[in-house]
Formats: structure tokens, C-alpha cells, sequence
């Protein structure tokens, strides 16, 4: 099966929709585990290089599956127009969640990003080491990030040129000529972020390559910070979204909770 087809599978309908802005795109899906006690906030950041033509609808089954896991599953959707709308965004996002929710919540927050949603999450997580004048900053942190084949080093994002260049419509440019946005935007760049951080990369991935993750767990133990990275052979990089493939017992591991019976890991 091309493992692309997670990108195109449906998904049950979200159980609620809050918004943040007016934007079409400001507004954030939740999908409610089962029972109605409170359960554990998991932010789910989409990736697709930053750019429209991607948006949140491609998470649904992992949404779906991780709900059904026993999260409270938030899925921000952003602008991706790129510098400043795309970090407004998220940053507007995790500051409504921050607030009265829906479902009721243990207090405990896991942000997990794909791709590019992989760096929102860790930048998000990063936002206490921007400088107080930042209109990012903010003195919260989340419990923990996992990044699945995330977008870690924007600098080797722009050098190895990938999503054909993304990250210099993202920004702007490339470093020599933004070096502030890149210091404001790079979670390399903010390194050491103060919170548990773990790296799942399939060595199969062409889209974001394994060395990425590589660079970035070598950058925060210099920075005093080491991370778990986690190499999955034969994983590409669609299967980590992917609830019905090998990746999924180890993200769920990640989180702390074991995959349920229902959901079939090939």
C-alpha cells in the first residue's frame, strides 16, 4: 500500500471547533476520548511544508486513533503564509487551549508535530527563551514534545533545500539575510527548551531526512539537553501518521500509553 494514502483517508467527524481569530484558518478541531473524565491535552500540529495546499484534514485517523488512546486531541489549523502569520498562529492557538476547554483536562499537555508541524511543535515549546518583548513569549511550557520527522534545524531545512525551498517561503529567505528570524523561529536556535523532548524519524523518509533529527538530538546535548531519538527502520515518513502502521506502538510508547486492541498495528 503506497503510504501516501494516509493523506486521503476519512476520518469520523470532530467533536468540537473552537476559534482564535476570524481567519478561516484560525480555529482549532477537538476530538474527546471516551468516558467523561479528564484526560491528558495532546496538541496535534500538521505538517506539509508550511504551505496551504496542506492542511489539518490529513490527521484525522491519527487524531481519531489517539483520542480513542485516551487524549484530548486539539488539531490547530494556522495560516500558512509564513513569516509573522504562520508563528501568530500557533502561538494564538496554544494560548486558547491554555484556557476553559470543552472536555474536562488533567493539566497534563503533550504537543506532537508532523513534518513541519514537528518544528511548530518544538517552537511552540521554545517560546519561554524568546525575548520578553516577543509578542511569542509566553512563561508556559508544555509536559513534553514528540516531533516525528519534524523540520528540527531550519537552518539545514534551508541549506538541503527541502519541500523545494519551504522554509525560505516561510521566512523570508535564508539565513544569511534573516539571521533574527531564524533566531526567533529556529527551535535549534532556542535550544535548551526545558522540556523532555522526543524524536521519532523513520530511516525510510525521502521527505525530511533521518539526519535532521540526528542534528538536532548532537545540537541539544551540546546544549545540555539531550533528547530521545528514536530511528524506525524501514518507516517512511508518511507511516508516522499513520495509526494502522509499525510506527504507531512507538508513538504511543512515546506518550506513555499503550496502543488499544482495536486498532490493528501491521
Amino acid at each position: 500500500m503506497d503510504s501516501r494514502e494516509i493523506l486521503t483517508r476519512p476520518a469520523p467527524p470532530v467533536d468540537h471547533t473552537l476559534r482564535y481569530g476570524d481567519h478561516p484558518d484560525q480555529l482549532v478541531d477537538l476530538r474527546v476520548p471516551p468516558g467523561s473524565g479528564p484526560a491528558p491535552l495532546l496538541v496535534l500540529l500538521h505538517g506539509g511544508f508550511w504551505r496551504p495546499e496542506y492542511d489539518r484534514a490529513h490527521t484525522g485517523p491519527l487524531a481519531n486513533a489517539l483520542a480513542a488512546a485516551g487524549h484530548l486531541v486539539a488539531i490547530p489549523e494556522y495560516r500558512r503564509s509564513g513569516w509573522p502569520d504562520t508563528f501568530d498562529d500557533v502561538a494564538a492557538a496554544l494560548d486558547l487551549l491554555a484556557g476553559p476547554l470543552p472536555h474536562p483536562v488533567t493539566g497534563h499537555t503533550t504537543l506532537v508535530g508532523h513534518s513541519a508541524g514537528g518544528h511548530l511543535a518544538l517552537w511552540a515549546a521554545g517560546r519561554r527563551r524568546l525575548p520578553d518583548d516577543s509578542p511569542w513569549h509566553t512563561a508556559r511550557v508544555p509536559d513534553a514534545v514528540v516531533a516525528l520527522a519534524g523540520c528540527s534545524c531550519l537552518d539545514l531545512c534551508a541549506r538541503w533545500r527541502l519541500g523545494e525551498g519551504a522554509v525560505l517561503d516561510l521566512l523570508g529567505g535564508p539565513p544569511r539575510w534573516l539571521p533574527e528570524r531564524y533566531a526567533a523561529a529556529d527551535p535549534a536556535a532556542l535550544l535548551p527548551l526545558g522540556v523532555p523532548v522526543t524524536l521519532l524519524h523513520g530511516a525510510a523518509d525521502r521527505q525530511v531526512p533521518l539526519a535532521m533529527s540526528r542534528a538536532y538530538a548532537r545540537r541539544a546535548a551540546a546544549a545540555g539537553e539531550p533528547v530521545t531519538l528514536l530511528e524506525l527502520a524501514r518507516i517512511d515518513h508518511f507511516q508516522l501518521i499513520d495509526p494502522d502502521s509499525a510506527a504507531w506502538p512507538h508513538l504511543t510508547a512515546a506518550l506513555g500509553r499503550p496502543a488499544p486492541a482495536e486498532l490493528p498495528v501491521s
